[in-house]
């Protein structure tokens, strides 16, 4: 079944193309329909550079005329990181990365009573928390891409820090306000970032309130 978040998130999940970081050029959810797009402008001489955002986390890249889909693609959507390859006999690794974690003598008393051990336990934490608090991360991962964009795209417009206050603060008639100013490309696109992460900060309203029954 598909949720009220999952469909924001869906949604969200746009490339946009801007060109000398000034005019906005396309957002779409292909990515290749918005690299060919960026690769016409640069042809045609229409700008010097053309940026391409995944709006979902504010990474950006870079668009040469050359550059292969794939390799942008990893530059905007770097791989997860996976578990090294099993060496020799013993049970698979099941996509296990180790890492170190630092807890006071009670917390590793506490763990190590649990059923299957430290580890186990601690994987079933960080699930159960990640199925509490989806929304509430969503929307701050949102609110850091918006910033992202923003210190791009209007890093020396007036209002920038003002607006930047207002976006964390989630006061979202101020940030409409101060980004009047803007240029109308970058101001109507990082409004629309905005209106995802205030969507997503209801929803995590919501999750919260459901918790506290």
């Amino acid at each position: 079944m598909t949720t009220a978040l999952d469909q924001i998130l869906s949604q969200s999940r746009t490339f946009s193309a801007f060109l000398d970081h000034r005019d906005h050029l396309c957002t779409n959810l292909d990515l290749a329909l918005v690299v060919q797009a960026a690769r016409n402008a640069l042809i045609e001489g229409r700008a010097r550079a053309v940026t391409i955002f995944q709006d979902a986390s504010g990474n950006r890249t870079e668009v040469g005329p050359q550059d292969d889909i794939e390799a942008l693609r990893q530059r905007l959507e770097p791989a997860a990181e996976t578990a090294p390859e099993r060496q020799g006999p013993g049970r698979p690794r099941l996509g296990v990365v180790a890492r170190e974690v630092s807890l006071l003598p009670r917390h590793w008393e506490w763990l190590g009573a649990q059923p299957g051990g430290a580890s186990a336990a601690l994987r079933r934490l960080v699930d159960q928390a990640r199925k509490t608090t989806r929304a509430r991360d969503a929307a701050r991962q949102a609110r850091d891409a918006a910033f992202r964009a923003m210190t791009i795209l209007v890093g020396d417009q007036p209002g920038f820090e003002e607006a930047s206050r207002a976006l964390y603060a989630e006061d979202f008639e101020s940030f409409q306000e101060l980004s009047e100013p803007w240029p109308e490309g970058q101001r109507e696109h990082l409004r629309r970032l905005a209106d995802v992460a205030r969507s997503l900060g209801e929803l995590a309203a919501l999750e919260v309130a459901g918790q506290g029954r």
